[in-house]
């Protein structure tokens, strides 16, 4: 029980600081090397960055997921019938500005500015998948615990 990889997406708008979200984007995938940012233009025109980071490697992208704190993943696992597809991924939110100032808080439906996760779970034939999310969620939770130690 696994992950495949964990991508982490933010947009950052032309009058907020890129490189601030790209650092703390670099914090929860463990390395700056895996962050990119995109300049591009909104539907509208102005100028905007897309901050993305991916951990493709299964040890990496379980401490990523372990980053965001004990009680966000266990909201998480609360809510794994809202936030798990059929895809076997987990998708959730972080609240953009609350994680900008130091804060993993997962975001409430709605929210304007939030960084978009979703996390590939490694499923097998014969496995159920939503409990194998929230092995992984246990996983994570565990390494999170330790971490804070």
């Amino acid at each position: 029980m696994s992950l495949h990889h964990i991508t982490w997406r933010a947009t950052v708008g032309a009058v907020e600081d890129e490189t601030v979200v790209a650092e703390a984007i670099a914090w929860l995938v463990g390395d700056a090397e895996l962050v990119e940012i995109e300049r591009t233009t909104s539907y509208h025109g102005s100028e905007i960055h897309m901050v993305t980071g991916i951990c493709k490697k299964k040890r990496q992208s379980l401490s990523s997921l372990a980053r965001i704190g004990a009680e966000n993943l266990h909201t998480l696992s609360q809510e794994i019938e809202q936030r798990f597809d059929e895809n076997n991924t987990l998708h959730f939110r972080l609240d953009f500005h609350s994680f900008i100032n130091g804060e993993a808080v997962l975001a409430m439906p709605g929210n304007e500015s939030t960084i978009k996760c979703h996390t590939k779970v490694e499923v097998y034939p014969g496995q159920e998948s939503k409990q194998e999310c929230l092995n992984v969620i246990a996983q994570a939770l565990e390494l999170s615990t330790k971490s804070s130690e």
